[in-house]
């Protein structure tokens, strides 16, 4: 990390002790059911809900993620990249071979993956190993955040079954509220 960054790390964790929350958007997105680091992008392996599935079209990747039911639509025709930042990115997709490689910009400054801020640019790919298994290989690069690009890569093995939708449904209504209920009971609190 550059020491802006590690100095911007060192003030986030700090500002998590800092007490109860004051309002919904001091809450992370996946308490508030937005975005889930586990179905990214970049997809991290995590505890449950790690089931992904591919629909290709005509002119698109649609790649569909069981964890918060998230649907990332790549478009494959060419088109430059869109403007308008994302939760997930603006996502490109185009084929190497018989690898599919997915291109994406436009973060938001509110979703950090690792670290990284609204300058990430994300380079995804999968490639076939065999019928049951996809080598899943991502590059991060956001050079106000790191001092080079870096890469992780994670085994994705088929499985038979259903996906089944992830009851999380955005603003998180009834922990947000019990969450900032008991923040209030907290500052009523004597200490």
């Amino acid at each position: 990390m550059t020491s802006e960054a590690q100095k911007a790390a060192a003030a986030r964790a700090q500002s998590r002790r800092r007490g109860p929350a004051e309002g919904p958007e001091d809450l992370a997105l996946k308490e508030r059911c937005i975005a889930w680091e586990i179905a990214g992008p970049p997809m991290m392996p995590g505890v449950y809900n790690n089931d992904v599935q591919f629909v290709q079209t005509k002119n698109a990747i649609v790649i569909l993620n069981e964890m918060i039911h998230d649907a990332r639509i790549v478009p494959m025709d060419g088109r430059p990249h869109g403007t308008v930042p994302r939760w997930m990115g603006d996502s490109r997709g185009h084929w190497d071979g018989a690898t599919l490689v997915v291109d994406t910009i436009g973060f938001t400054d509110k979703t950090s993956v690792r670290g990284s801020d609204e300058h990430l640019h994300l380079t995804e790919r999968f490639t076939r190993l065999g019928p049951d298994e996809i080598e899943y290989r991502f590059t991060m690069d956001d050079p106000t955040i790191w001092t080079r690009p870096w890469t992780a890569t994670v085994p994705l093995s088929r499985i038979d079954g259903p996906m089944y939708e992830y009851a999380c449904h955005e603003g998180n209504a009834r922990s947000v509220e019990g969450i900032l209920r008991g923040a209030r009971v907290q500052d009523a609190t004597p200490r």
